[in-house]
């Protein structure tokens, strides 16, 4: 059978999502998942998607910005964390707590956000006027400097939205998009929005072939309804309506 890999990210607690994307993972026939991490932080379901994630033997997963968040003083979380942090037991903190920042896997380089911070995005830049726009190839390319050279795939995470660039040195970036929250909202440089519009959960699948990686980015869609109603629960509708339509705004 070929070598086939799985990449996920930013499950944000939408454990319902997770269920529909590692179905289609196992069907599709991958021997390994690679998570980039994000994968409890929301109003919804923090402590059901931990217990998916730490059952998985075939997974290897790193840590996201808001991982390493849950970890600190529940005083100083922001809401979306503080609802998650509640449900956490001891033992999905102590699972936080042991993943890495990155890994290297093979020749496929896994991070959160770029090699050396998980608060930034990698293919994507924000104007002053609150814009996303594509990163410059120089740019991109920067900062796949300082991943490991014997690198050919470098993954990332932290936009949720789905991609995969290829470097002139022949290396492709790659975002699989988010499997739990396709649109928010962020304050960091300047305010923006990010939306997909597209309300499937996402994913990527990583072949091996005679000479370089296939790479197919995928989408499963799922019954929301239940996750809906838990952001409203928690009076979340700007996270209710990204899980209904993939759109921030409308």
């Amino acid at each position: 059978m070929a070598d086939r890999w799985a990449v996920i990210s930013d499950v944000h607690g939408n454990v319902d999502a997770l269920k529909a994307v590692l179905a289609e993972i196992d069907r599709l026939g991958c021997s390994r998942v690679l998570n980039l991490g994000d994968h409890a932080s929301g109003p919804l379901a923090a402590a059901e998607t931990l217990d998916v994630l730490m059952a998985r033997d075939d997974m290897i997963s790193v840590r996201g910005n808001h991982d390493r968040y849950l970890l600190t003083p529940r005083k100083t979380l922001g809401p979306s964390d503080a609802v998650a942090a509640a449900q956490l037991t001891d033992a999905h903190k102590e699972w936080l707590a042991a993943l890495p920042a990155t890994a290297l896997v093979e020749d496929v380089f896994l991070c959160h956000g770029t090699p050396e911070s998980d608060e930034t995005y990698w293919l994507y830049d924000v104007t002053s006027q609150g814009d996303l726009v594509d990163r410059s190839a120089p740019a991109v390319t920067e900062l796949a400097a300082l991943a490991p050279a014997e690198a050919q795939v470098l993954l990332c995470g932290h936009t949720h939205l789905p991609r995969n660039v290829q470097l002139a040195t022949g290396a492709v970036v790659l975002n699989p998009g988010s499997v739990g929250l396709p649109a928010y909202d962020d304050i960091t440089p300047v305010p923006h929005v990010v939306q997909s519009g597209d309300a499937a959960a996402r994913f990527a699948v990583m072949e091996r072939g005679p000479h370089e990686w296939n790479i197919s980015l995928h989408r499963a869609t799922y019954d929301a309804t239940r996750m809906v109603a838990l952001a409203l629960a928690h009076n979340r509708p700007d996270w209710a309506l990204p899980l209904k339509t993939g759109w921030f705004e409308t």
